[in-house]
């Protein structure tokens, strides 16, 4: 039993280390630090809010960068996507549509603020209480948050899915998009794996300031500059990290029973 419990500990740690979730933050492969929501979160109310710290705690300063800068985050892109129902919704691809359906430019919005809050209204599909039943929209979906930047003079393009469940009540407004308008192709899990670079930042990894001394040990991967926003529309998939969300949750259970 003793034995059991060691491996299921070490099993725990090891999860917890890839999803690199430290005090309640969630680091991306990139540069962005999620601060809200937390993963497998219900949600609702009158918008999805995602708060993205894009400094990564203070580490890079925020725009506007020089002309050819060591490190700098290009654009963050975010959408709403789910295999389980098919849907794959613009939250902000960098240019507002009409009545902030989509968001503009995440990195210029709250200027001066490393924090940016983005509140984005959900698309009339969701409207609902509860968990989904028939053709509904609503269930699980992900977050899905695509970043190109350059760290360290290397450029990379990453995505990161962030589960969460729209089950909480979202009432009715006229101020609602139609899904439709936001709607895009739901790529494959396989295509979006193929359009992003295999990296990922180690929380505490120095970032070299422009302008400034620095160091530049990243632990990046090979680079592939001609990523893109447009690369791999829509998600649905963790790559590594949405793994080790749920072993943490399978090994926390299995724990319980073990004790």
């Amino acid at each position: 039993m003793h034995g059991s419990r060691l491996f299921i500990v070490s099993l725990l740690a090891s999860a917890l280390e890839a999803q690199q979730i430290i005090n309640g933050q969630i680091f991306t492969p990139g540069i962005v630090v999620v601060d809200a929501p937390q993963p497998d979160t219900p949600l609702g109310g009158d918008t999805l809010h995602v708060a993205l710290d894009v400094t990564a705690n203070g580490l890079l300063q925020l725009p506007p960068y020089p002309e050819n800068p060591i490190s700098a985050i290009y654009n963050v892109s975010i959408f709403l996507s789910s295999y389980t129902t098919g849907k794959n919704f613009t939250v902000s691809n960098g240019t507002a549509s009409a009545g902030n359906a989509s968001l503009g430019n995440i990195m210029v919005q709250e200027p001066g603020s490393t924090v940016k809050h983005i509140n984005w209204i959900w698309p009339a599909c969701l409207v609902g209480d509860g968990a989904p039943s028939g053709d509904s929209a609503r269930g699980i979906y992900n977050i899905s948050i695509r970043q190109n930047f350059r760290l360290n003079d290397t450029n990379a393009y990453t995505i990161f899915d962030l589960p969460i469940k729209v089950t909480n009540s979202i009432p009715e407004s006229s101020n609602r998009p139609p899904c439709d308008a936001l709607n895009n192709q739901l790529l494959s899990q396989d295509a979006l794996s193929a359009s992003a670079d295999n990296f990922t930042r180690i929380p505490g990894t120095a970032i070299q300031s422009n302008g400034q001394d620095g160091n530049t040990g990243s632990g990046l991967g090979p680079q592939k500059p001609e990523g893109s926003t447009q690369d791999g529309l829509g998600a649905g998939e963790m790559l590594h990290w949405r793994s080790a969300i749920h072993w943490v949750w399978i090994a926390s259970f299995v724990m319980m029973l073990a004790i």
